[in-house]
């Protein structure tokens, strides 16, 4: 089936600064594939029976890039909503832990979360066999890590291949009891946050680009800024993998 994703705004490649923008844009998916990306109304009149899902006053991206993700699935703990204690990651919670499930749990309790910020890549290294089989089954792509960091900025950002299994959009399942380590101690700037568009700038921030032919990975933000040229940070309002739509603000 044809999916036709219209927004206000398209940015297909924000890292290029010679890249055209596209307003009232569209991205064309067929299965896990972009088709084509152009105007709407272009991309609209030769494909009248795609189904169209309209995003309104946004602005559509690649997906983000998080390079923290060693550091945030790996020693953060994310809490199951039904221990009470929030739903921040508890900085080193899992630091020493030899509990592979609860270990796992965290995790696509993690990567869930990062779906909510737009984020369609994460970057190791992922030593943890449980995380290893979350980042795999969650259908985002797995990038290698910064020397000794677990993922910087410097994380690489090139097309990556991989599954797109339904992700979902809730609150993932499992989970121990309470965090180890630190505690109630919060994850600060430097572990790295869930929103790379927190830290860093969106040209830096993207992974890849929304193309002809590439996979269907991309997000759709609330749009801020003169011409509503920018995508606000603090979560997405869609995120698509692989074709899929696995987030949607609710």
């Amino acid at each position: 089936m044809l999916t036709l994703h219209r927004a206000a705004l398209v940015l297909p490649d924000p890292a290029d600064p010679t890249a055209p923008s596209l307003p009232d844009g569209a991205v064309l998916v067929r299965g896990d594939r972009v088709e084509a990306v152009g105007p709407y109304r272009e991309l609209a009149a030769a494909h009248p029976g795609a189904r169209l899902r309209d995003w309104g006053a946004a602005v559509l991206t690649p997906g983000l890039r998080n390079p923290y993700g060693h550091r945030l699935l790996e020693h953060a703990y994310h809490p199951d909503p039904r221990e009470e204690i929030g739903v921040e990651p508890v900085a080193d919670g899992l630091t020493g832990s030899a509990d592979e499930g609860r270990c796992g749990a965290s995790a696509r309790r993690g990567l869930q979360r990062m779906l909510g910020f737009g984020v369609t890549a994460v970057a190791g290294p992922f030593e943890r066999a449980a995380v290893r089989t979350a980042v795999a089954r969650s259908g985002l792509v797995a990038l290698p890590g910064g020397p000794g960091t677990g993922g910087g900025p410097e994380a690489g950002s090139g097309p990556g291949a991989g599954g797109g299994p339904e992700a979902g959009s809730g609150p993932g399942a499992g989970g121990g009891p309470g965090a180890a380590g630190a505690g109630d101690c919060l994850l600060g700037l430097g572990d790295g946050p869930l929103d790379p568009l927190s830290v860093l700038p969106l040209a830096a921030a993207v992974h890849g680009r929304v193309a002809a032919g590439g996979r269907a990975d991309f997000a759709v933000f609330p749009a801020v800024g003169e011409g509503f040229a920018q995508p606000s940070p603090g979560g997405c309002l869609a995120a698509v993998l692989g074709g899929r739509l696995v987030y949607r603000r609710r």
